[in-house]
């Protein structure tokens, strides 16, 4: 029996930007009219927890009215020709709810909470029950959101290494390749490893041979798909 191959996929927000989803940084630094230190960083909740999880709750009502759209399909029905495992930016669950079976979050998921004083401690919240506040127990906890803050260690950052070091192939869709650690994870494929860069405005890596599909992630994914079925 042929073993599948392994894509690896990097997402970020251009692929939900199209589903609705506000990116996360505007060109004026803002997220949403917030200053994103106020609002994802620990020294922002640490100074003003109200207003982050009052931020927070307004963003998964955002994420309650969206759907999947059709990159975030069109990635999850790869699954039934190759082995694949979505390294994501984003904190939604798109790619969830599209049909994704393996997806690793690199900051955080919006609809989970972890505890403030212990952060194994992790619950999923329901879309009936999506707000929070600096007085919320879960379990006798209280809580914040469980998102990877800017001044904070990305926790999953070797899973995701490791995924790359294992790729047969890899695709890279709506991120600008900017944001570290995960802009450097590219560099741990196997060089023969081909790597399909999907962004309206890619970043190239100077340091490794890439296949551009200058274009949007539901275009992208949709020629994606065309190229890898002689790939199977």
């Amino acid at each position: 029996m042929t073993m599948k191959k392994r894509i690896v996929v990097l997402s970020g927000a251009g692929i939900s930007a199209e589903s609705g989803i506000s990116t996360f940084r505007d060109s004026d630094g803002l997220w949403e009219k917030h200053d994103v230190m106020e609002v994802a960083s620990a020294a922002g909740f640490a100074r003003n927890p109200e207003l982050v999880h009052r931020f927070y709750n307004q963003r998964r009502a955002q994420l309650l009215e969206v759907e999947p759209n059709s990159a975030h399909i069109g990635l999850a029905e790869l699954e039934k020709d190759f082995e694949v495992n979505i390294v994501t930016q984003n904190v939604d669950n798109l790619h969830e709810r599209a049909g994704s079976t393996n997806v690793l979050h690199l900051h955080g998921e919006l609809m989970k909470v972890r505890s403030v004083t212990d952060e194994s401690k992790v619950f999923t919240l329901t879309a009936d029950n999506i707000e929070t506040t600096p007085d919320t127990e879960i379990e006798g906890h209280k809580v914040r959101p469980h998102i990877v803050f800017f001044d904070e260690a990305v926790p999953n950052i070797h899973r995701a290494v490791e995924l790359m070091r294992q790729a047969d192939i890899c695709v890279i869709v709506g991120t600008s390749l900017q944001v570290q650690p995960a802009a450097s994870l590219y560099r741990f494929l196997p060089r023969n490893a081909p790597i399909y860069y999907i962004d309206l405005r890619p970043v190239v890596p100077y340091d490794r041979d890439v296949d551009l599909l200058t274009m949007t992630a539901t275009e992208g994914v949709k020629q994606l798909t065309e190229i890898l079925q002689n790939m199977k």
